[in-house]
């Protein structure tokens, strides 16, 4: 019985009963995921949360719960357990990061964003004058030894480790304009920054591995290359500059038994196919409000080769919708994303400190009401 039947089925029964209860759990988390990545048959469909700090603080004080596994499980949200090493390299300001890139926290009013001002590599011309002035990260600058610690009481839970987005460090390091020019002016400068960027990252999975072999579960290979009508990137300069390299690291995960979970925003469609060529097993975030995003379309041509994970707008349903709005559009994406299987429900982006609890909340009681698989 396909997803999208078995719902209905399932609702109606309900309503004809009068019945406002919801089946019994027979699943946890981690294997609620692993049924969908392996196109088995989920107990429900699973639920993840991505918010910002402000958001998440003002969920906890609305709901009364005093930490995150509580707020999991109030909701019932299967969010994974991210693992990642310990900094131990040379001392690195607190305005900095490894890379030598300078942040600022600017202040939305809703929120504040830590955003880069100083970017080491905007003045150089040449790879001749990188390599001559610039040290890169090591892999050795981190330790790795505390990643069992990490997932202990978490062992219910889907595990996230490794994975690359090297383009988004590089827009730091050269600049946002700058980094876009870069792709038709210094392709020589995107390919050895990106070659080093994609090392650490290769490097970093590789250990992240090696120290818990065989539990991670989910392995983050994003690259936002999607704007609100169409893509930043034209496909030559994807699949040029980025595919490639991030099949390398796709390669890297499957060869470790884990599935591979691409982060892509925006109107992306058009290199979706590439993306499902080079291994990609999960798409996120399905902003289906952008040009050419439509989830009944989505469904229709790739259904069959990727899962899609989120679905829920951020843009307007999650931070200006009414409840009821909300609790549509999740069960559209039930309906929609989850027909006959291969849906994880979840938000487009991180859920914005704008959004009302009282949305969020309904998003993932309406998950929880509404995802049983009969």
């Amino acid at each position: 019985m396909g997803v999208f039947f078995a719902l209905i089925v399932l609702a109606s029964d309900r309503e004809e009963q009068g019945d406002k209860s919801v089946p019994k759990e027979t699943m946890t988390p981690c294997e609620r995921w692993l049924a969908v990545l392996t196109r088995r048959k989920p107990d429900r469909v699973p639920m993840d949360y991505w918010t910002t700090p402000e958001a998440r603080d003002k969920l906890m004080g609305y709901l009364g719960v005093a930490d995150e596994l509580s707020l999991l499980q109030r909701l019932h949200i299967d969010r994974p357990i991210t693992v990642s090493p310990c900094y131990s390299g040379p001392p690195v300001p607190e305005e900095m990061d490894v890379f030598g890139c300078r942040f600022q926290n600017i202040d939305y009013g809703s929120g504040v964003y830590r955003e880069c001002i100083y970017h080491p590599l905007a003045q150089f011309n040449s790879v001749a004058e990188i390599a001559a002035n610039y040290t890169w990260p090591s892999p050795d600058w981190y330790d790795y030894s505390d990643i069992p610690e990490q997932i202990k009481d978490w062992e219910e839970y889907p595990i996230r480790g490794g994975g690359s987005e090297p383009f988004l460090i590089y827009k730091n390091l050269r600049g946002q304009e700058q980094a876009f020019m870069d792709l038709i002016l210094n392709a020589e400068i995107v390919h050895y920054c990106l070659d080093k960027l994609f090392e650490l990252a290769y490097q970093n999975t590789l250990r992240i591995y090696e120290q818990i072999p065989g539990k991670v579960m989910i392995t983050y290979v994003a690259e936002d290359m999607g704007g609100q009508v169409g893509l930043m990137f034209s496909p030559a300069q994807i699949r040029e500059f980025l595919i490639p390299r991030m099949k390398r690291v796709i390669d890297l995960a499957h060869q470790e038994g884990a599935f591979v979970f691409h982060h892509n925003d925006g109107a992306c469609r058009d290199i979706i196919p590439d993306m499902i060529a080079a291994g990609i097993d999960v798409l996120n975030p399905i902003q289906w409000r952008c040009k050419g995003m439509e989830r009944e379309g989505l469904k229709r041509d790739f259904g069959d080769k990727v899962i899609f994970h989120g679905g829920v707008d951020n843009q307007y349903t999650l931070a200006f919708g009414s409840v009821a709005e909300v609790r549509q559009e999740v069960w559209d994406n039930l309906r929609i994303l989850g027909a006959g299987g291969g849906y994880i429900l979840g938000p487009c982006h991180n859920i914005q400190a704008v959004s009302p609890p009282q949305n969020i909340v309904a998003m993932y009681e309406t998950g929880y009401e509404e995802g049983w698989v009969a």
